[in-house]
């Protein structure tokens, strides 16, 4: 059944090294901890420079929402810098990740626990038709919004920052609607 997760319902939580917080908005097992989910998406705020959690065996996607720029530094060796023309960065959970920003900005995180499944990232542009790939896939309204998403019989919408997780029992076909060009996050989960 597909789950619509409006933004307002997430709750965030400071980081221990206070230089940012983060709001869960999906986990498997759904009873799950940071120390044996599956998979876990996320929104994260930074607000400060500092260094990420490790997560040893863990793969890990980063995409920035807002901000003009997330500069990480990956191992002391690495520099990489996300900003609107250069989004996306895929790093390994046990890296050493230390990040320097100019304001706040926010971010979409997924991790996957490398020897039970994997995932796959994409934006895509609304309006636009989806085929879903996995038994598990999740959209994020990372545009303005609203989208209209409909798969079978349902139809939902979804305004910034909502979500919409999708399980094995719903339609392959979804198409989402939007009344002008509205970037939307495609994960799928492959277990």
């Amino acid at each position: 059944m597909a789950t619509l997760i409006a933004r307002e319902r997430l709750r965030a939580a400071p980081w221990k090294n206070g230089g940012g917080s983060t709001a869960q908005i999906a986990i498997f097992p759904p009873d799950a901890s940071l120390d044996n989910f599956d998979w876990r998406i996320s929104l994260a705020t930074i607000t400060a420079d500092g260094p990420f959690s490790s997560f040893p065996g863990i793969d890990r996607s980063l995409l920035l929402v807002e901000g003009d720029k997330l500069q990480l530094t990956l191992d002391g060796a690495r520099t990489v810098t996300l900003s609107r023309a250069q989004p996306m960065l895929w790093f390994p959970g046990e890296a050493l990740a230390h990040a320097q920003v100019q304001g706040a900005t926010v971010d979409f995180n997924v991790m996957t626990r490398r020897s039970r499944c994997r995932h796959q990232l994409e934006t895509l542009m609304a309006p636009c038709q989806l085929a879903r790939r996995s038994a598990a896939t999740l959209l994020f309204v990372a545009g303005d919004g609203p989208v209209l998403a409909r798969g079978g019989q349902q139809a939902l919408m979804l305004k910034r920052h909502d979500a919409l997780l999708l399980d094995a029992g719903d339609a392959r076909q979804w198409w989402l609607e939007a009344p002008h060009a509205t970037a939307v996050f495609h994960v799928d989960l492959f277990t």
